[in-house]
């Protein structure tokens, strides 16, 4: 997976430091990291969806695992065999049925956030499907974008730092 970093954040000060020269916009309608992605879910995404009333028998894939090392981190979401997309992906809009209820991997692609001690290192996956990355109306990558976008993800892990269970 080439990647390129576009923010780190101290977890103890909340300071952003980013790469504004890049700019992300999702592309409405393009659907295409619904179709060429295996989304992880959590325990957390499972539960979510289900309030929805879904049963989860019918968006987890158990034949799919996500590991790192020997660690279990979760199942893979479900794809509809005619198209091989998601299961929650509209196939007439292009558009996701449970948006706002969606997978946090979901929510952070093409972001990828990894924790080193008490920073948090942002990257963007460079996928050459993704037509957003590097956009030309594209929004750059600030510290008011990735706080506002991803503040909650960060404030999670703020919290954890500042009580001393990073």
């Amino acid at each position: 997976m080439e990647k390129r970093w576009v923010a780190t954040v101290g977890l103890e000060t909340l300071e952003v430091e980013t790469d504004p020269t890049f700019k992300f916009k999702c592309v409405e309608d393009c659907g295409r990291c619904c179709r060429e992605l295996e989304i992880p879910l959590r325990d957390e995404d499972i539960e979510e969806i289900e309030k929805l009333g879904y049963s989860a028998w019918e968006f987890v894939d158990y034949d799919k695992a996500f590991y790192r090392g020997d660690k279990f981190l979760g199942y893979a979401m479900k794809k509809r065999p005619f198209d091989d997309a998601c299961v929650f992906l509209d196939p007439e809009t292009n558009r996701c049925r449970i948006y706002r209820h969606r997978p946090l991997a979901c929510r952070l692609y093409p972001f990828v956030f990894v924790k080193h001690g008490k920073k948090m290192e942002i990257y963007v996956k460079m996928d050459p499907f993704c037509p957003g990355l590097n956009h030309p109306e594209g929004e750059p990558v600030t510290p008011e974008f990735i706080m506002r976008e991803y503040g909650d993800v960060i404030m999670r892990y703020h919290a954890k730092v500042v009580k001393g269970n990073d």
